[in-house]
């Protein structure tokens, strides 16, 4: 709830007069009185006591307060850097939504976050609730490793999602000489500034920078159309950002303990770690069309990125499942496929029954069960439908009218298109995988840039086709980290 004009006024008071040096202290010790509030040690939302909540609504509110002094002291920075004087700087007070050139790349990290969120309020009402909630947690750095990623979407936010970066982007992806004014070049600039220091900043290889980012909001490679529909694992894995070329994270089976004999010495029952490394790949799309339909088609940068979206997506829906693992994601069919300790045969190859769904849940470990999903084809799952008979109906699931057995043993079932179909012959086929898909590691360097190819060439006489192209990346790398977590259900 938020606090009383009079409250308001006293906290305004209060502040009147910091430098800018001091609101910043100030925003990021109450940015983490914030956080601690919210959230339990496990970083889990808490319910707030009612003086708890009281504390809460105060503290946000100096918090909104500090940062509005804030982007005041930076709209007069910003006006005697362009030239216009004390006239101009104080034209630009509280217009917050206007962020430019060195603006994004020397805000504190408390400052970016704050105004990309504010953006997102005000410009992403195009994106749905779960769009919304993906850019919002990016934003917060949640999922991200390391401190310094907390603030790279947010930059990102600011550096693309303003009139000025969206019409010069527009325009360089439609037209090979484009042009452009001073603003608009000073944007396109600011960008290309940033990903030379987010390449210069990353810990490890080499990363990939280059064309032109697409605006946040409308990146496949952020908001992720088909997440919840299409791509079950981003609902259900581990999914994390990073900045550099490989996630590596640690694993134990856990400490052993034991009762021992009274005044005798401790048994060492240090763990054994493991380092599970997950590689990020780029993923490449391409789309040719002609010079008339770039001229007469409206909004047509746009919808080419609806486009890329739907062939991105479509990929990883792919690799997450059954990807080789080299040069590409490691699918968790490929990951968990010849474990020893992972696998559950069919009793009878070639004859998929209850029994063998029973053996593979049986093989599960226990506490994988607990937070356990399914993940099949609707060939599989149409098959357990088929279980119940009238001498096993502890085997019935769903008659024909329903679309669906969405729950197995009291835990979801996911469907995945790339998932094989029931094989009712004898050799080496997979079925399905049952486990804790928090195992499965799915690590994202978010942001997806793009380039126009302004000539295409036929490829037998080398004369122009009248085509251009886009030509875009984005990099993801997926793999088993847990396999112990996971039980496939295959035969021979």
């Amino acid at each position: 709830m938020k606090p009383d004009p009079e409250t308001l006024s006293e906290i305004a008071a209060h502040y009147r007069g910091w430098t800018p040096e001091q609101l910043e202290a100030e925003a990021e010790r109450l940015d983490g009185r914030c956080r601690l509030l919210l959230k339990d040690k496990r970083g889990q939302a808490r319910i707030l006591t009612d003086e708890e909540q009281h504390d809460f609504d105060i503290t946000f509110a100096a918090r909104e307060t500090v940062v509005e002094l804030m982007n005041g002291h930076a709209a007069v920075r910003r006006g005697f850097a362009r030239g216009g004087g004390m006239a101009t700087a104080y034209m630009n007070l509280g217009r917050g939504d206007e962020f430019y050139g060195a603006d994004a790349l020397t805000m504190s990290g408390q400052q970016v976050r704050s105004a990309a969120k504010r953006i997102l309020a005000e410009s992403g009402k195009r994106l749905d609730p779960k769009q919304g909630d993906r850019v919002e947690a990016l934003i917060d750095g949640l999922g991200a490793e390391g401190e310094k990623e907390e603030s790279y979407i947010a930059r990102r936010v600011l550096l693309t999602e303003n009139p000025v970066y969206r019409s010069a982007w527009r325009e360089v992806m439609t037209n090979p000489h484009p042009l452009l004014n001073s603003e608009q070049v000073e944007s396109l600039q600011a960008f290309k500034k940033f990903e030379r220091m987010e390449s210069r900043a990353a810990s490890e290889g080499v990363t990939t920078a280059g064309g032109f980012g697409i605006p946040v909001f409308i990146d496949p490679s952020i908001i992720l159309t088909a997440q919840g529909s299409g791509i079950p694992f981003l609902e259900i894995a581990k999914a994390v950002d990073v900045n550099t070329n490989v996630w590596k994270g640690v694993t134990s089976a856990g400490v052993t303990w034991s009762f021992q004999a009274e005044g005798s010495a401790a048994s060492d029952n240090a763990p054994t770690l493991g380092q599970p490394a997950i590689t990020v790949f780029m993923a490449r799309g391409f789309i040719p069309y002609s010079i008339e339909i770039g001229q007469d088609y409206p909004q047509f940068a746009d919808e080419m990125a609806v486009l890329l979206a739907s062939g991105y997506n479509e990929l990883i829906a792919d690799k997450l499942a059954r990807g080789s693992g080299s040069g590409e994601p490691q699918g968790v069919i490929t990951g968990v496929d010849g474990v020893a300790g992972s696998q559950t045969r069919l009793t009878t190859a070639g004859a998929f029954g209850e029994t063998d769904f029973y053996n593979v849940w049986k093989a599960l470990p226990q506490r994988f069960r607990r937070n356990a999903s399914w993940m099949m084809s609707v060939g599989c799952n149409n098959a357990i439908r088929r279980f119940g008979t009238s001498v096993a109906f502890h085997a019935f699931t769903e008659n024909i009218v329903g679309g669906w057995v969405d729950r197995l043993m009291n835990r979801q079932v996911y469907e995945s298109t790339y998932f094989p179909d029931v094989v009712n012959t004898t050799g080496h086929y997979n079925q399905l995988v049952v486990g804790d898909f928090s195992g499965y590691v799915i690590a994202r360097r978010a942001g997806m840039n793009v380039e126009l190819v302004p000539t295409l060439f036929d490829i037998t006489n080398n004369r122009p086709t009248g085509q251009r192209g886009w030509f875009a990346w984005a990099r993801l790398g997926g793999g088993v980290a847990n396999p112990a977590g996971f039980q496939i259900l295959n035969q021979t």
